[in-house]
């Protein structure tokens, strides 16, 4: 039962929909019915409020990190990988919500600093480094997961590898119409109007 524990915790604190929240008092609306409907920074960014944006990206990331972090506190085998597990889930899966939450880019970010903080900074690193670049938020966020549990793996971690692997085939599996749109050539730059 006690991997039950730190799985629930972490599916908690991940299920809290910042982006939801602060849209609605900031008076933005329903952040479900702008843009692509998802909850993320990504969309929050589409109201207009950079502000607001910065700050779901900030607390998707904390509440990732303070799972891990907590989670191993009081579980120290294995706590710290199912607490990201439970976050990431959470996020992407809330059941306040009805199961439909977010993509789960910048809760990874923060699992992935609370488990190992070279891994945190490699995926940072690509993460704003590519977005900065090519401009496209769902290749960046993805080309990041992917590149979290290979690096996890090259610095000898293999369980935080595998897990970051998990994490990373939902993060696809949540961009399936982002990647539909690639590879139709449709898919906008941050900045733009359309889906993403």
């Amino acid at each position: 039962m006690n991997w039950i524990l730190p799985l629930a915790l972490g599916y908690a604190l991940g299920s809290v929909p910042f982006g939801l929240i602060l849209t609605r008092f900031a008076g933005a609306g329903d952040l479900r019915s702008i843009g692509s409907g998802n909850i993320g920074a990504t969309n929050v960014l589409r109201t207009g409020r950079k502000g607001l944006a910065a700050a779901t990206l900030l607390l998707d990331l904390l509440k990732g990190l303070a799972a891990v972090l907590i989670a191993a506190h009081f579980w120290p085998d294995w706590g710290a990988e199912l607490g990201a597990l439970g976050a990431f889930l959470g996020h992407c899966f809330p059941v306040w919500l009805k199961f439909r939450g977010g993509k789960g880019v910048a809760t990874m970010a923060g699992v992935a600093f609370g488990l190992a903080w070279p891994v945190g900074l490699a995926y940072a690193v690509t993460w704003l480094g590519l977005l900065a670049t090519i401009r496209i938020s769902s290749v960046a966020g993805m080309s990041a997961a992917v590149a979290a549990p290979l690096v996890a793996a090259t610095l000898g971690r293999l369980d935080v590898a595998l897990v970051l692997a998990v994490i990373a085939a939902v993060v696809l599996f949540q961009h399936r119409e982002n990647i539909a749109r690639l590879r139709a050539g449709t898919e906008p730059k941050v900045g733009g109007s359309k889906k993403a």
